[in-house]
């Protein structure tokens, strides 16, 4: 028989493309029953906004939505009564490697960090070695908080640290990339460099307010290694992560060769990747923290369990309900917060790294729960599957959009809304459509490139659907619109 071997060369390389498109959007590495099968379609098919339309409900695919927000990969994994339902990866690891996400990828957790790092600083608290209460200085050996009158006397306990009412300064932190000089936890905590944050002092006295930290949660990595004399990343694989069965975590920072097999690629919003592929983050505690949605979820149905008594794999049930009552407010726990949506109380954490960004939430009651860990630079993606899941399980009082009605504003009438808002490389534009007006964001660290549709509920005051937001027009006593304000930030406008 003669075979034409460049046509089947060409039919090889079509399968093997139609192949690759297939199984990049969705990666499973367990077969599920069709009932769950069902459940995870739709999770697919019925992401959603925080706002609907009145008359006008929307819905998107997760395929639709990674592609508006230009995102790599996501990695999900959702919990049904105390135990993982499903886990499932979707798009690229690395997308220049041909690498797919699979429910193994480990991603940059950023903040959620915290939460892992709260239980281990309360099982030290369990064993009788440290005092929630005590005056931190009590603990730290080889460097002491510098207290001034700013602190008006008051002494900050651990409790304050991981409850962010410390009163103390560096929200969070930026990483390094690779080949920079790291700074050792002293020098990070003082400023000195090669850190690249400033020094974590006082900014007011302590448990007056929430105030977020993560440079708090810094000072209780340098505790925990003073007691236990065990560098930070060890005490925490043994006695935290292997416990809780999280085995393809590390808060080891470098990452080790081990991790950087099923590590993914961050990227920024505009499609490029974080250089060196991450950053590095000696800041453990705050943001060091490598896994995956599946590791994630074993904490969170610990976490759920513990809180009846019906496990303590770490933390007892009066040590799991301490971490999980708010300080000094309603919100902020320990290593976590509970949020209250319309009378149903969970505990969730979210976190960003330079180029990851994932969320958890966990129910107090009846052991639901979802985590997403994406390679994207945006949380509007994780926020819309969350609600899915929320409303395909069924979730008591998650999901509940606000209805708004939209107004029409005529063409001719668009004009003096059009223009750049904003200075130097903080510019956000509004442009004109066949459909309408769009907000257009471009090169911003944290949006990325973002060409949102505006939805106007009176001549002043507008929406968008990817984000909640407080946005409206400021005009002058003349009626010429002057600046554009999104929540507490104003935006002049540009003069053209």
């Amino acid at each position: 028989m003669i075979v034409n071997t460049k046509n089947s060369a060409l039919i090889i390389i079509f399968l093997f493309f139609c192949t690759q498109v297939c199984s990049v959007y969705g990666q499973n590495s367990k077969k599920y029953s069709k009932e769950i099968q069902s459940k995870i379609k739709e999770v697919e098919n019925h992401l959603s906004s925080w706002v609907q339309l009145e008359n006008n409900p929307q819905n998107w695919t997760l395929e639709q939505r990674m592609k508006f927000y230009h995102a790599n990969g996501v990695s999900i994994a959702v919990i049904k009564n105390y135990k993982i339902e499903w886990a499932k990866g979707y798009g690229w690891a690395d997308s220049l490697e041909q690498k797919p996400v699979t429910t193994q990828t480990l991603f940059q957790a950023g903040s959620n960090s915290k939460s892992l790092n709260a239980i281990g600083v309360l099982k030290l608290v369990q064993e009788g070695k440290l005092n929630l209460n005590a005056d931190i200085n009590d603990y730290l050996k080889t460097w002491k908080f510098p207290y001034d009158s700013l602190s008006r006397g008051k002494k900050i306990t651990i409790a304050n640290l991981l409850s962010h009412t410390a009163g103390l300064t560096v929200h969070g932190f930026n990483g390094y990339e690779k080949g920079e000089a790291i700074p050792t936890i002293i020098q990070t905590l003082n400023g000195e460099k090669p850190a690249n944050s400033e020094a974590v002092r006082s900014a007011y006295e302590p448990s007056l307010k929430y105030e977020y930290s993560g440079g708090g949660t810094t000072i209780s990595q340098l505790i925990i290694e003073d007691v236990t004399g065990k560098p930070y990343h060890e005490y925490m694989w043994k006695n935290i992560l292997q416990p809780l069965g999280m085995t393809n975590s590390s808060y080891e920072q470098p990452p080790s060769k081990e991790t950087l097999k099923l590590a993914a690629t961050g990227y920024y919003n505009d499609g490029k990747a974080v250089k060196g592929k991450y950053h590095i983050y000696p800041e453990q505690a705050a943001a060091g923290l490598w896994t995956n949605p599946t590791d994630l979820a074993k904490y969170v149905i610990e976490t759920q369990l513990s809180l009846q008594g019906k496990s303590q794999k770490v933390l007892s049930k009066e040590m799991t309900i301490t971490r999980l009552t708010p300080y000094i407010d309603t919100k902020s726990a320990l290593g976590v917060f509970i949020i209250n949506k319309n009378g149903v109380k969970n505990f969730e954490h979210g976190g960003v790294d330079e180029g990851f960004v994932s969320q958890y939430i966990g129910t107090l009651e009846g052991g639901n729960g979802v985590v997403v860990m994406t390679n994207t630079y945006n949380t509007a993606l994780f926020d819309e599957i969350i609600r899915s899941v929320a409303s395909v399980y069924h979730w008591k009082n998650a999901y509940t959009p606000e209805i708004r009605k939209e107004i029409y504003i005529k063409d001719e009438d668009l004009q003096p809304y059009l223009g750049k808002y904003g200075s130097g490389n903080y510019i956000w534009s509004v442009n004109k459509k066949d459909d309408g007006i769009y907000l257009s964001i471009t090169n911003n660290d944290y949006w990325g490139n973002c060409i949102w549709k505006m939805h106007f509920t009176n001549d002043d005051d507008f929406f968008v659907i990817e984000k909640d937001s407080q946005l409206n027009f400021i005009r002058d006593k003349s009626g010429k619109i002057t600046a554009l304000k999104w929540s507490g930030d104003i935006l002049n406008k540009v003069k053209e």
